[in-house]
């Protein structure tokens, strides 16, 4: 299990009150940038502590329960959390399990419940085997919310929020871009670990919008596994056993990752072949720039990190009444039209730099598209 919380990154209400006010906000700033030392250490600022209007609190510890700990998609998700216990003072733990067991995910939830957490974010991965771990969680009064994964469509779980993509209908609209690009023939959606909530809902809504859309598209299911390089050698082995495929999309980042990789060696986007999938790997979105692939979907991962302290935090502070709420961290089509900024801008917010800057907000809005 790793520790969060940067070392000094806090401030104590008493020192924010009683130094005046350049050297309060002085002293705001600092705690505010204190977040980004990685969560591979422990330590934190010590206890107490409030900042702003909040009251003075214990050092509160939240525990993240993910399903793959070392995967770079969950790097921004982690500088999240960083950002929001170095505002709030308070410190974190990130484990489970690196390559999805859900056996170690459950006995490091009944670690962090047994060590009397104070919150608990878990990836709901699995239909079951989180219920009864959550229940025993409220047992001891301590609040637990979903986030990335929200277990099966339609069987609710007793979380007591979801932060993360609304992972079906995030299908359902790629389903519907694969129609209009593809128009008909053959489509291969590939999927890292089949049966997985975190990605499965995916790929059933993107079979469902391309039935919706009435196209004649003839859709198979391609299972590539959890490891980059089992991905990459199973989509080129589909590729030159399917060379009348049509169109070649994911729904996750690895596997997307290595349909561009696929793309690109055979030279597929010119001979009419379309592509895409999930996430912001540096090489996904590469392949965009070059137009070798169509489209990327962007799901905001450091929100899923920032939003959960948050809620849990007030959840603390105002005695259970401010419940977590259910936040959709979105659906954003990257295409060629607007991957330019993502390959300039390195920052926390996206992963792909641990540095804390202030970036310039473009001087004009684009609406969003689906």
């Amino acid at each position: 299990m790793s520790t969060g919380n940067p070392e000094g990154q806090g401030i104590s209400r008493r020192k924010f009150l009683g130094g005046g006010a350049a050297a309060a906000t002085a002293l705001l700033l600092a705690g505010c940038r204190g977040g980004g030392q990685g969560g591979a250490t422990g330590g934190g600022g010590g206890g107490g502590g409030g900042v702003g209007n909040f009251p003075k609190t214990p050092q509160y510890n939240f525990v993240f329960v993910n399903h793959v700990t070392t995967n770079p998609f969950f790097t921004a998700t982690q500088y999240g959390i960083q950002d929001a216990c170095a505002i709030l003072n308070c410190k974190y733990q990130w484990t489970g399990s690196e390559n999805s067991i859900v056996s170690e995910m459950v006995n490091a939830m009944n670690t962090a419940i047994d060590g009397n957490a104070d919150g608990i974010a878990v990836s709901i991965v699995d239909p079951k085997a989180f219920n009864e771990p959550i229940l025993k969680a409220y047992q001891k009064g301590i609040p637990v919310v979903a986030y990335n994964a929200n277990g099966a469509p339609g069987k609710p779980n007793p979380a007591l929020a979801y932060i993360g993509q609304d992972l079906y209908q995030s299908g359902v609209e790629m389903g519907k871009r694969i129609a209009k690009l593809v128009k008909k023939g053959k489509v291969a959606l590939f999927i890292a670990t089949p049966g997985q909530l975190n990605i499965q809902p995916r790929i059933d809504g993107a079979k469902a919008g391309i039935k919706q859309s009435g196209a004649p598209i003839q859709v198979s299911e391609v299972a590539t596994g959890a490891q980059v390089n089992d991905e990459l050698n199973r989509i080129d082995a589909y590729y030159q056993g399917h060379k009348d495929v049509n169109g070649m999309f994911a729904v996750d980042a690895g596997s997307t990752q290595s349909v561009g990789q696929v793309m690109k060696k055979y030279g597929l986007h010119k001979k009419g072949v379309k592509g895409g999938g999930y996430d912001l790997l540096p090489k996904t979105l590469q392949y965009i720039d070059e137009g070798i692939l169509d489209f990327t979907i962007d799901q905001q991962p450091y929100e899923q990190g920032y939003w959960p302290v948050m809620q849990l935090y007030l959840w603390r502070i105002s005695g259970g009444l401010m419940s977590p709420s259910t936040t959709n961290t979105g659906l954003k089509f990257v295409t060629k039209e607007n991957v330019k900024p993502y390959l300039s801008t390195k920052s926390r917010y996206e992963g792909s730099s641990k540095q804390e800057k202030l970036i310039k907000p473009p001087s004009k809005i684009t609406p969003p598209t689906t």
